[in-house]
């Protein structure tokens, strides 16, 4: 952030010191014009009148350089030598087109916009397309007229002129005998459009021929889509669990340091752990309405139906430690257990250091997040400076090269 900060003080100084020099130096009275097919560029100046102090803007729009009446002829002549290579597309000559024209609108590198004309519109639209159904099999001829215009002065232009023979696509095999197919469909088709039902050819060529419908591939899609479904619910399941398992963990943690203070001062007053344990779920359970369900306490809820239904106090706190699957509580249930094995003397200091601990974890856990909240906020800070570096600097420098 701070290099970032740096970069655009550097950048700021460094154009402002270019732009002051400019300002306070006097010109020749000389402007350059773009070069040919770079477009016009607009000037900004101000006009110092000799005894007067104050300077007039003016802005002035100066086109692109134009070619010479001999420069003018040079691309006439580049542009005419391209023609025949442009227009051929995918074709071998112009003696034999069996597929799709180009019919360029402009010769790319140059100022020149070119118009076509045929004397057959039938064979050939204008933008070069066959029409295939017109073109007949020893092949149709068709006379084709460019007109090259210099687009800084339509004045200037030139003529290209050229002839090509069209020819049906030549098909062989499978595809030959589709086609034959076809054209005796549709000729049935016209002859019999009185009649309920068309009866399409059985034979061509003596060949036999069968048809099927066209397989419809909505099912499969519907079935890929479904599998699609499926596994992003799946995905978002899992993110769920995940999101939730997190957020509960995160909710005991900050609850421990109260719980193992509360159990501690209870502890403390006389109170067995047993008894200790009983009272924090009733008194949980009587202010659930108020807080909302704390995962923590109903762990401690289970534990105590355990050890109501008949499981030893020991393993049911080790059973709570590994429910919990968080390691405070895990220490807790051990630490619980351990003392209720080899008795109770030292429990209560035992449990006030860990309260002591816990709380300057979660103090710590507290700086922590706030600090994770700070650097999410980073990426966008980034982008809005990268935003505000790219509207400063780039015109900037585009105005400086200019």
């Amino acid at each position: 952030m701070v290099i970032a900060v740096i970069l655009l003080l550097a950048s700021g100084i460094v154009l402002l010191i270019v732009d002051g020099k400019a300002y306070a130096t006097e010109t020749d009275g000389t402007l350059t014009r773009n070069r040919y097919g770079r477009g016009s560029k607009t000037e900004e100046l101000e006009i110092g009148i000799q005894g007067d102090r104050d300077r007039i803007p003016i802005r002035l729009e100066i086109q692109e350089q134009q070619y010479g009446t001999e420069e003018i002829k040079k691309v006439f002549d580049r542009a005419i030598s391209q023609m025949e290579r442009r227009i051929l597309g995918t074709n071998k000559s112009l003696d034999h087109i069996e597929e799709d024209m180009e019919l360029i609108q402009e010769i790319p590198g140059e100022p020149i916009a070119v118009e076509w004309e045929l004397d057959r519109y039938d064979v050939m639209n204008i933008y070069g397309e066959l029409q295939h159904e017109a073109l007949e099999e020893k092949g149709s001829i068709i006379n084709m007229k460019a007109v090259l215009t210099y687009k800084a002065d339509p004045q200037n232009q030139a003529l290209y002129q050229c002839t090509a023979i069209l020819y049906p696509k030549e098909l062989k095999g499978a595809a030959k005998l589709a086609e034959k197919v076809r054209d005796a469909a549709e000729q049935t088709e016209e002859d019999t459009r009185t009649e309920k039902k068309l009866n399409l050819p059985d034979t061509m060529d003596d060949k036999v021929v069968s048809y099927y419908r066209k397989m419809n591939m909505r099912g499969a899609v519907l079935a890929v889509m479904a599998v699609l479904v499926a596994i992003l619910l799946y995905a978002q399941e899992k993110q769920y669990e995940f999101k939730k398992d997190k957020e509960k963990r995160l909710q005991m943690l900050l609850d421990y340091p109260e719980l193992a203070n509360k159990f501690t001062l209870l502890l403390g007053a006389g109170l067995t752990v047993r008894n200790t344990w009983k009272k924090m779920v009733r008194d949980y359970e009587e202010h659930i309405e108020e807080r909302g369900i704390r995962y923590a306490y109903e762990e401690m809820k289970i534990t105590l139906n355990e050890m109501q239904s008949g499981v030893t106090e020991a393993e049911s706190y080790e059973r709570f430690g590994r429910r919990c699957k968080v390691q405070e509580y895990v220490k807790f249930g051990a630490l619980l257990s351990q003392n209720l094995r080899k008795g109770t003397k030292g429990l209560v200091q035992l449990l006030r250091m860990d309260a002591l601990q816990a709380f300057e974890e979660r103090k710590a856990r507290a700086r922590r997040l706030g600090e994770e909240a700070g650097t999410k906020l980073l990426l966008p800070m980034f982008l809005m400076l990268t935003v505000v570096l790219v509207i400063v600097v780039v015109p900037a420098f585009l105005s400086m090269q200019m």
